[in-house]
């Protein structure tokens, strides 16, 4: 449940299984918490009762999917940012999580992929995405959080590249900043975007990849919010993971960052500077 740092949440059984999982309701703050991947199909009505809106419990995405986007953030966003027939857009689409999302809430879901792993995910380039300008209501990604997973072969894969490599990062966050780049183009004037990226550690130095994330952002985009998601992870707790952090002091990460901006309706007529990598 979230408590003090978000929504009371009510709990459901979900049919053949002893988990409980709450009832979705839109967070009030900056930290946001949900003990699931998945939600279920339930929902409040305006009179405070809760109803379930399809016959079976709902999955988002492919569950087996490693680094798959936790279908209730982008529930969320959704939620505040758009309106039902409205179009959201994954440039990096992964199981289709968002294309569900979207689905379940009446809005056009679009999906893009370098290696699309179902029919409804387009295959295209993040930096390249065959689509008009200003054309899209909303856009999320989940970016590769530099080379912690391997997602394809393809050599122009973006997680292959290193955000504390030997070149200081400099060709992961080029790359980063051309998604962005096709992240505002595609984007209409006054609409939303969201970043969910975690911080990565690579031979004991901590590589801030949300912070300089969010700096680039800024240099295309009006910031809106900087949202802390608690991660819910068995592995965190193991008992060598444990020991390696008081041997080491090097804490594991237990949040995402979930970076949220807006293109403004006309140009900036002055633009932040984007920070360089940090170089060893």
């Amino acid at each position: 449940m979230a408590g003090r740092h978000g929504p009371k949440v009510t709990p459901f059984r979900q049919r053949g299984t002893t988990f409980r999982k709450p009832v979705l309701r839109l967070f009030t703050t900056t930290l946001w918490e949900f003990p699931s991947q998945h939600y279920l199909d339930y929902e409040e009505t305006p009179g405070g009762s809760v109803v379930r809106t399809k016959a079976l419990a709902g999955v988002q995405g492919d569950p087996k999917y490693e680094g798959a986007t936790p279908s209730w953030v982008i529930w969320q966003l959704l939620q505040r940012y758009t309106a039902p027939g409205e179009s959201v857009l994954d440039p990096m689409c992964g199981s289709g999580t968002m294309l569900d999302v979207a689905a379940d809430l009446g809005r056009v879901g679009i999906g893009f992929d370098l290696a699309p792993g179902r029919a409804d995910i387009r295959r295209a380039d993040a930096r390249r995405l065959p689509l008009a300008g200003a054309s899209v209501d909303f856009v999320f990604v989940d970016p590769p959080y530099s080379t912690h997973l391997r997602y394809s072969d393809d050599p122009a894969c973006i997680g292959r590249l290193d955000a504390g490599g030997k070149d200081g990062g400099r060709a992961y966050y080029d790359a980063m900043r051309q998604v962005f780049a096709e992240m505002h183009r595609v984007l209409r004037p006054g609409r939303h975007a969201a970043v969910y990226v975690s911080d990565s550690c690579s031979d004991g130095r901590l590589q801030p990849i949300g912070a300089e994330l969010f700096a680039t952002l800024e240099c295309r985009f009006e910031p809106i919010d900087w949202v802390c998601v608690v991660r819910h992870s068995a592995t965190l707790s193991h008992g060598g993971r444990a020991s390696a952090v008081l041997r080491t002091g090097l804490l594991q990460r237990g949040f995402n960052h979930l970076l949220i901006v807006r293109k403004a309706t006309r140009s900036l007529s002055t633009q932040p500077r984007a920070r360089k990598p940090r170089t060893r």
